[in-house]
């Protein structure tokens, strides 16, 4: 026994003689963790002047597979198209809202972080595009970067009603709209295939798009975002265009709804916001 006892602690030894000697071959004779702080670019520093510092709003602009979905064509926007689209983002939306809500409201109530993408979001469909997505009201993920012509207010506005929308839904995750009265409006014609009919045709439903069929918070946010968007004579063009007064009547109710919304909720004038949004979106085309 005594023997038996010896070799085991001859072999024990040996393993830990052995184990000491791997431990200090195997480690690596510098660190393999990259140290050096990134440099940041103009570009960076200009995010950091406008974005994050005043409003803590973060900005990925390169690759990064973790945030958009794999299973569609996406890819980065150009470095070019990047400050362009988000200085239209920071004059139509965050200083239309400082001005008439107060320079604080934005700080307060605010995406953290935005994604912007290159390319079209193309649904399976293959009918309809994704422009952007709000994820619990933190993260906004912003498409078609590389297709925004600041010169040409269709496009300036298709892009801005991505950020007008979905801030709509994040201020209704701060307080609620009334969805019961809005629900009372035009309760039979919401469609889980909105896109089946076109926006005039919606318009003659009751819907300011054929998107606002989808279901009641969309159909509110889109209210709120459409006449952000227009001119109060583009809006008025709008609502004359509607042939149906059942339609045009629950048009109305809901655009009434959505400026009492923003008078109770947040001591907003609505109409004063729309005028500085448009007001802001000319300075934009100009220059």
């Amino acid at each position: 026994m005594k023997l038996i006892k010896q070799y085991k602690n001859i072999v024990l030894a040996l393993g830990i003689l052995t184990l000491v000697s791997c431990s200090h071959e195997d480690q690596p004779t510098e660190s393999l963790l990259n140290y050096t702080p990134q440099v940041k670019t103009d570009l960076d520093k200009w995010i950091d002047q406008n974005y994050i510092d005043p409003y803590n709003i973060s900005v990925q602009y390169e690759w990064n597979q973790n945030v958009v979905e794999n299973n569609r064509f996406l890819y980065p926007p150009a470095i070019e198209n990047v400050q362009p689209a988000l200085e239209m983002i920071k004059k139509i939306w965050i200083d239309s809202y400082s001005t008439i809500a107060g320079a604080d409201f934005v700080k307060i109530i605010a995406p953290r972080d935005f994604v912007l993408v290159g390319g079209v979001n193309v649904n399976p469909d293959n009918v309809s595009n994704t422009l952007g997505l709000a994820e619990g009201g933190k993260r906004i993920s912003l498409f078609q970067v590389d297709y925004v012509d600041n010169k040409n207010r269709a496009s300036v506005t298709q892009f801005v009603h991505t950020i007008q929308h979905e801030y709509v839904h994040i201020l209704n995750q701060t307080k609620i709209f009334d969805v019961e009265s809005w629900s009372k409006i035009t309760p039979n014609d919401y469609s889980s295939d909105p896109f089946s009919i076109s926006d005039g045709q919606a318009n003659q439903l009751g819907f300011i798009t054929a998107y606002a069929r989808s279901n009641y918070t969309e159909d509110f946010a889109e209210t709120a975002a459409i006449i952000l968007l227009k001119s109060k004579a583009e809006y008025a063009a709008l609502l004359a265009s509607v042939t149906s007064p059942t339609a045009l009547a629950a048009l109305k109710k809901k655009e009434a709804l959505v400026v009492q919304y923003y008078r109770d909720a947040f001591n907003i004038d609505f109409y004063a916001l729309r005028d500085e949004a448009q007001k802001n979106t000319t300075n934009v085309l100009n220059n």
